[in-house]
């Protein structure tokens, strides 16, 4: 089925709108628990009163049947946190008391929910009269689409989710990574069964794209496990919400936690994992890590996290497993604090199945240049590397942001498949695949331009000596309208005074 755009479903942007509207004088990172909190009420209260209606038609009774709707992975909604009774006093003064008692009522009936639900509606600075005009707003959009597609809700919340990325800048990397980056990663690794983990993972964006994947090729998300980590509990809240959404029931551990010195999932060995770590974080628990068992290929720098990362994510693979995680470019080649050291031991143990550049201003939050890096604990090609020059790929959508295409997608997935698959041919200026001789005489140095070469240019048929030909004397004919703009110049500067 064609993938409905933003204009057949017609409300991600008028929510986004509504949001702007509510937002009065509160900072981006408090209203969007705000607005994302409404879109999560709506659509669980939708999907229960789908159900309900479905059972009061049925007859028998079991409308108020709590394990009638836990058991299709619906929400049990109590009668006092229904849409409906949160549209009939949207414009009462005590609109958004309503609200929060609504969250709380929800979250006492179905335990997964519990501390995560938003409950700051009521607070002074919430203008009430714009609340309830968003709870009309809501009211007035069916947000349940019909047969086995309802994920119209879900691109709703991820819709602002970038929105709300792109408004807090720097901070809104903490929660958020571009679609597009996601999707390359899942079409690469293409995790259809397993163990899915991502140990920072926002708003569980790299979860989202799994099971998009999943079911664009006919698959069943019930064959995925899905496991993450957080330290913000703001954006673990986020992420639990989201997922919900999607019918996916998580394990991002006990709590919002720091991966390194709080890893909640210790004994985890994943088939898949995914990540977009912070970049180049400082002051990550170096000091109080320096013999942990997850350095298998030597102790990454205080100042520098991402060989931490790295690190940590390959301790937690499964034999046979495989990962992506997107990593700033300093990490292809850089020498300082013993990081030269751990990315040779880690090319020698042939982990290190492929590296794409990626082109630049794919982010809201960040001008710095990132690859993927896409480990295998169980290479198709053993002792072989493919090097993806992606950096001419992509659009700008806006003047500070650009993304990659479909087609862009797929043709980086096509490519690795070929090289899993040993039939690719190298292509100039595009893709190479190299021996790991080969890196080790490059220094071990990963970037992909040092592989791929430079595109060939195309033969226009022009025999060489026809072309200087032309060429000189163009430039002759240049030569000769520059002397006489010059000599312009000099004579009007003549003619007021002023001579050279």
């Amino acid at each position: 089925m064609a993938e409905k755009n933003t204009a057949d479903i017609g409300f991600e942007k008028q929510i986004w709108d509504a949001a702007c509207v509510l937002r009065g004088n509160l900072d981006a990172s408090e209203y969007k628990s705000v607005v994302l909190g409404l879109i999560f009420l709506k659509y669980i209260s939708d999907r229960f009163e789908e159900k309900y209606k479905q059972l009061v038609a049925d007859g028998d009774g079991f409308e108020e049947d709590q394990d009638e709707y836990l058991s299709e992975g619906i929400f049990y909604v109590p009668a006092s946190a229904r849409w409906g009774e949160i549209a009939a006093r949207a414009h009462s003064p005590e609109i958004g008391q309503v609200i929060d008692n609504a969250m709380r009522a929800i979250e006492k009936e179905n335990p997964r929910l519990k501390d995560i639900l938003p409950k700051n509606f009521a607070r002074p600075e919430l203008d009430k009269r714009r609340l309830g005009d968003v709870v009309d707003l809501f009211t007035n959009i069916q947000m349940i689409d019909s047969g086995s597609e309802k994920d119209i809700l879900g691109r709703t919340y991820e819709y602002c989710l970038s929105m709300f990325a792109e408004q807090e800048g720097k901070r809104g990397g903490e929660f958020f990574t571009p679609s597009c980056v996601v999707r390359t990663l899942v079409e690469v690794l293409q995790p259809f069964r397993g163990r899915v983990y991502d140990p920072c993972c926002g708003s569980g964006g790299m979860f989202v794209q799994s099971a998009k994947f999943i079911e664009n090729h006919s698959g069943n998300i019930q064959n995925i496990s899905v496991y993450g980590q957080d330290a913000n509990p703001t954006t673990w809240k986020l992420a639990q919400m989201n997922l919900a959404i999607r019918g996916i029931e998580p394990d991002l551990g006990k709590y919002a936690a720091d991966t390194f010195l709080d890893d909640q999932h210790p004994t985890l060995r994943a088939d898949y994992i995914m990540a977009n770590p912070p970049f180049n974080l400082s002051n990550w628990g170096a000091e109080q890590l320096k013999d942990d068992v997850r350095w298998q290929y030597g102790m990454p720098p205080a100042g520098n996290a991402n060989f931490a990362w790295l690190q940590h994510m390959i301790y937690h693979l499964a034999p046979g497993g495989r990962m992506g995680m997107v990593l700033a470019n300093g990490s292809l080649s850089s020498q300082s604090g013993g990081e030269g050291d751990i990315r040779k031991n880690i090319v020698n143990a042939d982990l290190v199945d492929c590296i794409v550049a990626m082109p630049s201003q794919l982010f809201y939050t960040t001008q710095i240049p990132v690859s993927l890096w896409f480990i295998s604990k169980a290479k198709k090609q053993p002792g072989k590397t493919l090097f993806i020059d992606a950096r001419k790929m992509g659009a700008m959508v806006t003047r500070k942001l650009r993304e990659l295409s479909d087609a862009d997608i797929q043709k980086i997935a096509a490519t690795y498949q070929a090289f899993a698959a040993g039939t690719l041919q190298d292509v100039k200026g595009f893709c190479a695949v190299a021996s790991t001789d080969e890196i080790a005489r490059q220094d071990y140095i990963l970037t992909p331009g040092r592989y791929v070469g430079i595109e060939e240019q195309a033969d226009d048929g022009e025999p060489f000596e026809e072309k200087m030909a032309r060429l000189t004397s163009e430039l002759s004919d240049l030569f000769a309208q520059s002397h006489q703009l010059e000599a312009q110049i000099k004579k009007k500067l003549g003619e007021i005074g002023y001579e050279i």
